[in-house]
C-alpha cells in the first residue's frame, strides 16, 4: 500500500462529514462494485480535487467514505494512463476534470501521472457506450473544448460544454423530475450556494433534472433563459449523469443537497436505482441555447 492509499484508508474514517444518503447507492444484489474516480486537472485545479500533503484530496476521501458505507470500491487517480489498461474491471467512472486531458498539465506536480492517450480516451468512450456508468461533476464539462460549431465526442457523451462562470452566489435550482434518485424531498425548487456554470452544446436527448433559474443572478453571463444544470441521458448503453454543482470544499463538506443529488445520480449511473430518462430538454428549457450576453 502506497502513502496515498494508506492515507485514504485512515483519513476517510476521520473525515468530519455528516452521514451519506446511501439508500440509493448500494447494489441491491450486494455485488461489490468498482468505480474509477478520475480528477486530473490539465488547467485550473479545484480545491476538492487538490492532493493534500502528498495524500488524498477532499473528494478522494469523500468517495472512499461513501464506498465504505455503500460497499463500493472507489479507485481514485489523476493518472491518465489508467485508460490504457483494463477498463472492464470498472462498473462506472466519475470525472472531476479540466482541460484537454490528452495534454500535459499546467502543474504536473499536483497531477502525478501521464496524460490520457488518444487511444485511452477512445477506450473510455467506448466503455461508456458499452454500458458502463458515468458521473460528471462540476468542471467535467470544462474539458475537451472545441470551437462553437464543433462538438468533441467527449462533449457529446457528457451532454454539454462549459462556457464561463460568474461570482459564487445563491441561485435557484428548479426540480423537473422529482422522482429521479436524489430529488426526493426537494419540493419543486431549492436555493443553493455554488459557482454556477453557464453551458451550451446541449445534447438533444437530455433528460433535465435540475434547471438553472437565471432571474436575479449576478453576472452578465447569466442574462439568458433558464438552462439545464443537472441531467441524465444515455450514451449507447451507458447511463450518463452530470451536475454543475460541486465547486468548492464548502459544498462538499456542508451542502447536504449536493451530496444527495450526487449520490442519487451515482446510484442511477451504476444501475442501483431505477429511473426513466426520456428527453425533456425541449419542453423544460426550450431556449437553452439562447446565450444572449453569456459569452
Amino acid at each position: 500500500m502506497n502513502r496515498r492509499e494508506m492515507l485514504l484508508a485512515s483519513g476517510a474514517a476521520a473525515l468530519g462529514l455528516s452521514a451519506f444518503p446511501v439508500r440509493w447507492v448500494a447494489a441491491q444484489d450486494k455485488k461489490k462494485q468498482k468505480v474509477l474516480y478520475f480528477s486530473r486537472s490539465q488547467t485550473f485545479e479545484h480545491d476538492p480535487v487538490k492532493l493534500r500533503h502528498g495524500g488524498p484530496s477532499l473528494s478522494d476521501e469523500w468517495f472512499t467514505k461513501l464506498g465504505q458505507k455503500a460497499g463500493i470500491e472507489f479507485v481514485c487517480t489523476k493518472d491518465g494512463a489508467v485508460f490504457d489498461g483494463d477498463l472492464d474491471q470498472y462498473d462506472g467512472f466519475i470525472f472531476y476534470v479540466t482541460g484537454d486531458l490528452t495534454k500535459p498539465c499546467s502543474d504536473p506536480r499536483a497531477n502525478p501521472g501521464a496524460p490520457m492517450s488518444a487511444t485511452g480516451k477512445q477506450k473510455f468512450l467506448d466503455a461508456v457506450k458499452g454500458g458502463k456508468g458515468f458521473v460528471g461533476i462540476h468542471s467535467a464539462t470544462d474539458a475537451f473544448h472545441t470551437p462553437p460549431n464543433r462538438i468533441d465526442p467527449y462533449t457529446a457523451m457528457i451532454g454539454g460544454e462549459f462556457i464561463i462562470h460568474g461570482p459564487q452566489q445563491t441561485a435557484v435550482m428548479k426540480v423537473t423530475d422529482p422522482k429521479f434518485p436524489g430529488m426526493q424531498g426537494l419540493d419543486g425548487s431549492f436555493k443553493s450556494w455554488d459557482e454556477w456554470y453557464t453551458l451550451y452544446k446541449f445534447a438533444k436527448d437530455l433528460h433535465v433534472i435540475l434547471v438553472q433559474e437565471t432571474e436575479g443572478m449576478r453576472g452578465r453571463m447569466y442574462q439568458r433563459p433558464p438552462y439545464p444544470a443537472t441531467w441524465a441521458h444515455l450514451s449507447g448503453k451507458g447511463h450518463v449523469f452530470y451536475t454543475s454543482m460541486g465547486h468548492g470544499n464548502r459544498t462538499w463538506e456542508k451542502n447536504k443537497i449536493f451530496r444527495q443529488v450526487l449520490t442519487g445520480g451515482l446510484a442511477w449511473s451504476l444501475g442501483n436505482a431505477k429511473a426513466e430518462v426520456p428527453p425533456n430538454i425541449a419542453e423544460v428549457t426550450p431556449d437553452a441555447e439562447v446565450l444572449l450576453r453569456a459569452r
